[in-house]
């Protein structure tokens, strides 16, 4: 409350001190993060008002070296899948890092047992992208086989110049086979919304889900007995040693004609020359790509082609997802730095 004085009202000393003790506490009551990207307006909100928060506000990729100097006196960071977080980096870490949010479900980009050597805590945000992916997922399959792409580009060219009984005619999915490798939450999502157009699912994965959750999908042993019933391949797999490039050349020649391949895992799981190959002999009729090898340095290959229909990365783009997973973040951090085990603990 401003108390009167020779120079106008202004707060007496006592109360500046006790409001500027309430209002902002000091630095050293609240754990440091850095932030390697911005993240959404929720997030930034509750990332402020409960840690002493360092956000990359320029929003570009960082060099190693930067990463390192950012992560100086922070006790945490937050890092996205460009942030290759290799052995060699954590190395380089200060010791007052205690611990890496990975604000991604997939953790590939950080070398988990370099982490746990330096005794650095991994976490990750499952659980809060099915929908969201699911939803590119039936984009992709959708944009594929109707051949939205060069659809678009004729209107945007201003070359249209009306309906025709064979212009660009696509694949129906009514009826088709949808083959889904990798039958987690998000390939269970995208098989009940590809049911709704009337495909048939078929599936493989490393163990058979129980009937109730298979709801009439087909289970396949083995991944090379699913390709052949895939008229629509959808790749839901993680990124792992044994499905590195999983999708190559061989692989590619078991699927029948025409097949449309699908992709919102990992950019790693394709053979990306094989299948550019494949979709310039119309061997692959189309394929939908949310991810890639290397993104953003994509195949130049894929530039081309008017049976590729491409996004960049838009699996979890949505506000709700978004939110949900720098909640996550949030949440692991939170139990982290009050002693409790971090539900969403990696490494």
């Amino acid at each position: 409350m401003p108390v009167p004085g020779r120079f106008g009202a202004r707060p007496c000393a006592r109360l500046r001190a006790a409001l500027t003790k309430v209002e902002r506490p000091p630095v050293s009551a609240k754990p440091r993060i850095f932030v390697t990207r911005r993240v959404p307006e929720a997030v930034t909100d509750r990332l402020q008002r409960d840690y002493d928060a360092t956000v990359n506000t320029a929003d570009s990729a960082l060099s190693a070296d930067q990463l390192v100097a950012h992560a100086d006196g922070m006790d945490a960071l937050i890092v996205t899948p460009p942030d290759k977080m290799g052995a060699e980096l954590i190395q380089r870490l200060p010791d007052s890092v205690r611990a890496i949010a990975c604000f991604s479900v997939g953790t590939n980009h950080v070398d988990l047992d370099a982490a746990k050597q330096r005794g650095i805590a991994v976490t990750n945000t499952p659980g809060v992208l099915t929908e969201a992916t699911a939803e590119i997922a039936m984009l992709l399959i959708l944009g594929a086989c109707r051949r939205a792409w060069e659809g678009q580009k004729l209107l945007r060219r201003r070359e249209w110049d009306g309906w025709k009984p064979t212009q660009l005619i696509g694949l129906e999915l009514s009826g088709r086979r949808l083959a889904i490798f990798g039958m987690g939450r998000i390939g269970q999502a995208t098989a009940a919304r590809a049911r709704a157009f009337g495909m048939e699912i078929h599936y493989h994965n490393r163990t058979r889900l129980p009937a109730d959750q298979e709801q009439g999908a087909v289970y396949h042993d083995t991944p090379d007995q699913l390709l052949e019933v895939a008229d629509v391949l959808s790749l839901h797999c993680p990124a792992t040693p044994e499905t590195q490039g999983f999708l190559n050349a061989q692989r590619i020649e078991t699927l029948p004609a025409p097949s449309v391949v699908i992709n919102t895992s990992r950019g790693d799981v394709v053979d990306d020359a094989a299948l550019i190959d494949a979709l310039k002999r119309a061997r692959v009729a189309a394929a939908g790509l949310d991810v890639f090898a290397g993104e953003p340095d994509l195949h130049p290959g894929y530039y081309d082609l008017d049976n590729a229909y491409l996004l960049p990365h838009l699996g979890s783009a949505t506000v709700e997802t978004r939110n949900a997973m720098g909640f996550k973040c949030l949440d692991n951090l939170d139990a982290l730095f009050t002693g409790r085990e971090a539900p969403d603990r990696v490494a």
